[in-house]
């Protein structure tokens, strides 16, 4: 029986790891075991990928302490509130209909919650306002969040950029195919690619403690699927071409997050010229640096220099589809800065929107909420349904 389980075991694991699925004819896995040169890491292997998670727990440690001892202090020192928001009074009955029946009530429903409680139709709607804000995350908590991505993006991208400088591979993207895989992996490169998994793999743990949006399940299969390929790429040392394809993407994500930080700070002006930039960056780097540039070293220059074989299939129609999701998103940035020219101002983030507090948007809560907002956080809103990766889009 032990045996038996054993050898199920042994074809599961060589199917697993078939090299004639994960690397080009005439290589071994033997192959990329042998020393390179003498410098760096050898070749990239599987085992690396373990280093990832006492990294990514450090990341997460180095985030907490980031978070209260330099970006509270910055949010304090632009004018942003230490404080939650204005508790609701307690009431059994209003509670009861906000829980099990509707966090917006029509006119007819306040209308007889009035009668019941004898209360003002005015105080009923202050009352579910107030309770609709409590569970709003503080706009402090969302600036921490947002400032330690935007200095995680900024750092990473400004890494990769020198080292990139400095690489063949970024000036001609034949070089990213010479010899492949038998390519050495140099330090710099690995430092690189660890640090941007073990990012994402911090951001999955840390997605369960950090402020819940309408997206979670969305953002969670989209973590899922970054650290996947970033993996997968690394495994059959498709480095070259992955840094170049994490650099591009990193580039808008710190704009992106920049602008987010300027909204929760009230600089309207600022968060709109950085959308604004942000969504020129994103369209430049998406819809023409990264199909004319990136795809077409994946997919012609990789075909006439190693050929096809299967995970260069798999690899090319992942790329592929995330081309097909640069398009979708660029279409969504278009709206938002299209709708931001008609009404002053960016829309609203429908996944964490904050409500006014004055009253005299109670009379029209309903409408505001179906159809669209007016108070300014279009970049989260981008964010949120893009993500923050940069393989399968955050």
């Amino acid at each position: 029986m032990a045996a038996a389980a054993a050898g199920a075991l042994g074809l599961l694991w060589g199917w697993l790891w078939s090299e004639s699925f994960w690397l080009p004819q005439n290589v071994s896995w033997d192959d990329l075991e042998a020393p390179s040169d003498g410098h760096g890491y050898g070749y990239p292997r599987a085992r690396h990928i373990l280093s990832v998670f006492p990294l990514a727990a450090g990341i997460f440690s180095v985030r907490l302490l980031f978070e209260r001892f330099i970006a509270k202090p910055c949010a304090l020192h632009v004018g942003i509130e230490d404080s939650g928001p204005y508790l609701a009074q307690d009431n059994t009955i209003l509670e009861k209909v906000f829980v099990s029946v509707t966090k917006y009530p029509d006119q007819k429903r306040l209308e007889g919650l009035s009668k019941q409680l004898d209360w003002d139709v005015r105080k009923i709607q202050c009352w579910f306002r107030h309770r609709r804000n409590q569970d709003k995350p503080p706009t402090l908590t969302k600036f921490c969040e947002s400032m330690w991505r935007f200095t995680f993006y900024l750092c990473i991208f400004c890494y990769g950029i020198r080292f990139l400088w400095l690489s063949p591979w970024f000036w001609d993207t034949r070089q990213c195919w010479y010899n492949y895989p038998l390519q050495p992996l140099s330090k710099e490169l690995y430092y690189y690619y660890i640090m941007e998994l073990a990012f994402y793999w911090s951001l999955m743990f840390s997605q369960f403690t950090d402020i819940k949006r309408k997206d979670f399940l969305i953002m969670f299969v989209h973590h899922l699927a970054t650290i996947g390929l970033i993996t997968f790429s690394y495994i059959n040392n498709m480095v070259r071409i992955g840094t170049l394809v994490l650099c591009l993407h990193d580039v808008s994500d710190f704009l992106l997050e920049a602008a987010k930080l300027a909204n929760y700070a009230k600089y309207q002006r600022l968060c709109d010229s950085l959308f604004v930039i942000f969504g020129a960056v994103f369209m430049v780097t998406r819809l023409g640096i990264y199909p004319f540039w990136v795809l077409n070293s994946t997919l012609f220059e990789s075909w006439e220099i190693i050929g096809p074989y299967p995970s260069w299939w798999f690899f090319n129609g992942l790329l592929l589809i995330l081309q097909l999701l640069h398009i979708i998103w660029s279409y969504l940035i278009a709206r938002i800065a299209f709708k931001a020219l008609l009404r002053g101002k960016v829309s609203k983030d429908d996944r964490s929107d904050v409500e006014s507090s004055s009253e005299e948007e109670d009379e029209t809560i309903n409408t505001k909420n179906l159809s669209s907002n007016s108070s300014s956080n279009g970049a989260s809103w981008v964010n949120g349904h893009m993500g923050g990766s940069c393989w399968a889009e955050k």
